[in-house]
């Protein structure tokens, strides 16, 4: 029996239906997940209005914050550290280019959402440079996102893109969440690994890419054959589109192939994140 092709990235819930987004209790409807969506935005954007500055990067949480310090190219502004933080960051002899501010664990609380996760560590940086997108090296895997705007599964595709060594990431500037705050914490640390590109056209930006040599391939459910039977060459660079609305029309003619991904169980619907890390070792085999 053939297989069926599944879907890469999955449908989004149904209106009303129960989400299982990280920091989301357990239940909760899309109406809720929109409004804590909206709650984040504006926290953010209390805390940038504060600091007189919309360029104010957040990270929390141990592996996020301590990656920035490791990072030669973070310009760092202000960290705020417990003094359980503090022992551990002295044991590990992790140092930042700024003085620490010993703090409660309630100084950090009041600046994040009630269930943020900081482990008693909380920075406050400059965005790291962001390359053009004729500086990405022509080799390896790029990855391309359009309009993923989830910041849970965007961190958690750097987080993929560092563990198999892409190239680069490449988003467009709108419709594209921002790398603080919850897309950091997620990303635990990779954005200090994985260039991020941001274009203001994401057509032009892969035309870009097309004329450096970069195959190109879209990861869609109606892909014309499985991404594993697909011969791929590098230099090359996948796309991937926003659950539910999957790839874009106007992005699906740039690709020079459109590819899908075969699951061999029932289920056949992936979450973008995870569509990610299986098409990054696919391309790592090939």
């Amino acid at each position: 029996m053939s297989k069926r092709p599944g879907p890469v990235p999955g449908k989004a819930p149904a209106a009303g239906s129960r989400s299982s987004k990280p920091g989301v209790k357990p239940g909760a409807t899309r109406e809720q997940v929109e409004r804590r969506e909206r709650f984040t935005r504006a926290r953010r954007e209390d805390l940038r209005a504060a600091s007189g500055d919309d360029d104010l990067v957040i990270l929390y949480g141990w592996h996020t914050v301590t990656a920035a310090l490791r990072n030669p190219n973070r310009r760092l502004r202000r960290l705020l550290v417990t003094d359980n933080a503090a022992r551990r960051l002295e044991e590990e002899g992790i140092k930042a280019t700024i003085a620490p501010e010993i703090v409660r664990p309630s100084a950090i609380d009041d600046r994040l959402l009630p269930d943020a996760v900081h482990q008693g560590l909380y920075l406050e940086t400059d965005p790291l440079p962001t390359p053009a997108i004729e500086e990405v090296p022509a080799r390896g895997t790029v990855l391309v996102l359009d309009q993923i705007t989830d910041p849970h599964n965007v961190g958690a595709i750097f987080r993929s893109a560092a563990a198999l060594a892409a190239t680069a990431i490449v988003t467009t500037q709108r419709h594209s969440p921002d790398a603080t705050a919850a897309l950091a914490k997620a990303a635990s640390g990779a954005l200090e690994l994985v260039p991020l590109v941001t274009v203001q056209n994401l057509g032009r930006g892969l035309a870009a890419l097309k004329e450096r040599g970069f195959m190109v391939v879209g990861l869609d459910s109606d892909g014309e054959a499985d991404l594993s039977d697909m011969k791929l060459r590098k230099p090359l660079a996948l796309v991937l589109g926003a659950e539910g609305k999957g790839l874009r029309q106007s992005t699906r003619e740039l690709c020079d192939k459109v590819a899908r991904i075969d699951m061999p169980g029932e289920i056949k619907s992936l979450n973008v994140s995870n569509a990610a890390v299986l098409s990054l070792y696919i391309a790592s085999r090939a």
